[in-house]
């Protein structure tokens, strides 16, 4: 995170307003592209019912940044993954031990989160090196995956 407070403040912003994480919205406004999300806004129905669930789910399963348990519901899942997903920055190569140290804020039970990560294909890794990396852009999705995803994936896309 930045320490300049009227940057993270137009991040957060750009945020709010389009449904974005952190990382693409930062990359947005370091481009110059801040006020580009009204024009796209307009095309991209939003969904009441998806973003009153992922609301619910957020206060359901997490507390003061940190997750009060696992979801055991998949698309309830689905939500708390991507906000977690919000914490990484999407040209950074990650370390294990530095995939591991950032989710276990939020859980203990970081293995499990980064398997989901992995499964989800929000996170990739290579397995020969231990790296990891955000999947940007997110992969099509078909399937059950397409129906656990497909309302809270498109902020992201």
């Amino acid at each position: 995170m930045t320490k300049h407070k009227d940057f993270k403040h137009l991040v957060r912003q750009r945020m709010s307003s389009t449904g974005e994480n952190f990382t693409s919205a930062r990359a947005a406004v370091l481009q110059g592209r801040v006020h580009e999300h009204q024009s796209h806004n307009a095309s991209r129905p939003m969904d009441p019912k998806a973003d009153a669930f992922r609301a619910k789910t957020l206060r359901t399963f997490m507390s003061d940044g940190r997750l009060v348990s696992i979801p055991s519901k998949r698309r309830a899942l689905v939500v708390i993954l991507l906000e977690i997903l919000r914490v990484f920055e999407t040209d950074r190569i990650y370390r294990e031990k530095d995939v591991n140290t950032i989710l276990e804020a939020f859980h203990p039970d970081f293995a499990r989160l980064r398997r989901e990560l992995i499964d989800y294909r929000y996170l990739n890794r290579d397995a020969h090196t231990g790296q990891y990396w955000v999947n940007n852009p997110l992969p099509e999705r078909s399937g059950h995956l397409g129906q656990e995803t497909a309302a809270f994936e498109t902020f992201l896309r």
